[in-house]
C-alpha cells in the first residue's frame, strides 16, 4: 500500500501545481515548478518500477500485470499518458507562467491527474468488489481528496523549503487553512466508507469486537490527521518550524499506508464472505 500512498501523492502534487500554474496562484521560477514535478514523478513512477521489477509483492501496476501480459489496461494507458503533460509543463516552465501555453499544458496535467485518481479507485474497487463495486461508493471521493491532502503537504514542503516562503506571512496561512480542511473532509469521508462497510454486511464486526483493529485505525487517524495538523499549526510558532512540513508529509504517508492496508483486508474480508 505504501506505493499507492505516493502515487496519490505524486498525482495530487501534480493536480494542485497544475491548476496553481492555470490559475496563476503559483510562485513564479522555473525552479519552483520542476521541483514538484520531478518529485511528483518520483512518486508516481515508483508503482511503475516495482512492476518493471517484477517484485512478487508489487507485480500489479493499475491493474497492469506486466510480467504477464504486455497489453496494458485503459486505466494504465491513462496514467501513462499524464506523463506527457507534465514533461510539457517541465519544458514550458520558464519563470512567466502568464503564457498560454503553460497555462494550456497545466490546466491538462491537472485534469489527468484527476482522471488517474477517479479511473484507478473505480479499478481497484471493481477488481475486489465485483458486482457488489457499490459497497465503497464513496472511494474515488475518497481517493481525490487523499491526493489532494498528501500531495498539498508535499507542494507545502516545497514552497516552505525552494521558494523560502516566510512561514511567520499571513500569505502563508490560507495553505495552512486549506490542509486542515481536507484533513477534516477526508476524515469524514473514510468514516462514511467504514459505515458502509460495517452497515453492509461485514458481520465478524457486529457480532464482536476487533481490538487489535480500532487501534490501528486510531493510530492510522492519528498519523494522515493529527500529526500533521498540528505540525502545520506549530510551524509559525517554534523555532525552526518548517522542519515540521516533511515531518507532517511523512506521517501521512505511513498513516494512510496503514489505512489503505486495513480497508483493502476489510474489502477481501467482506467479498469473501459474499461471493
Amino acid at each position: 500500500m505504501l506505493l499507492e500512498v505516493l502515487a496519490l501523492c505524486g498525482y495530487g502534487l501534480w493536480m494542485l501545481l497544475g491548476l496553481s500554474l492555470a490559475l496563476g496562484m503559483y510562485s513564479p521560477g522555473r525552479g519552483e515548478a520542476l521541483v514538484p514535478l520531478a518529485l511528483g514523478c518520483v512518486f508516481v513512477s515508483a508503482g511503475l518500477l516495482a512492476a518493471c521489477l517484477r517484485l512478487r509483492a508489487f507485480s500489479e501496476w493499475h491493474g497492469w500485470r506486466i510480467a504477464q501480459t504486455q497489453r496494458p489496461t485503459r486505466e494504465a494507458l491513462l496514467a501513462l499518458a499524464t506523463y506527457l503533460p507534465m514533461l510539457g509543463l517541465a519544458g514550458l516552465a520558464r519563470g512567466n507562467e502568464a503564457f498560454w501555453a503553460t497555462r494550456a499544458v497545466s490546466v491538462v496535467l491537472a485534469l489527468g491527474s484527476l482522471g488517474c485518481l477517479i479511473t484507478s479507485a473505480y479499478g481497484y474497487r471493481t477488481r475486489r468488489l465485483a458486482d457488489q463495486a457499490g459497497v465503497a461508493a464513496q472511494l474515488p471521493i475518497s481517493r481525490v481528496l487523499s491526493a489532494c491532502y498528501g500531495g498539498g503537504l508535499w507542494l507545502w514542503v516545497c514552497l516552505v523549503f525552494q521558494a523560502d516562503l516566510p512561514i511567520d506571512r499571513e500569505d502563508a496561512w490560507p495553505w495552512v487553512i486549506s490542509l486542515l480542511l481536507l484533513a477534516m473532509l477526508l476524515g469524514l469521508v473514510d468514516g462514511v466508507g467504514w459505515q458502509s462497510l460495517r452497515g453492509s454486511g461485514l458481520g465478524e464486526w457486529r457480532q464482536r469486537p476487533q481490538p487489535g483493529l480500532q487501534w490501528r485505525r486510531f493510530l492510522a487517524a492519528a498519523l494522515i490527521c493529527a500529526i500533521p495538523c498540528l505540525s502545520l499549526l506549530l510551524v509559525s510558532v517554534i523555532p525552526a518550524g518548517r522542519w515540521l512540513a516533511p515531518f507532517a508529509a511523512a506521517a501521512y504517508i505511513v498513516g494512510k499506508s496503514l489505512e489503505l492496508w486495513l480497508y483493502d483486508f476489510a474489502l477481501r474480508r467482506f467479498a469473501l464472505s459474499h461471493p
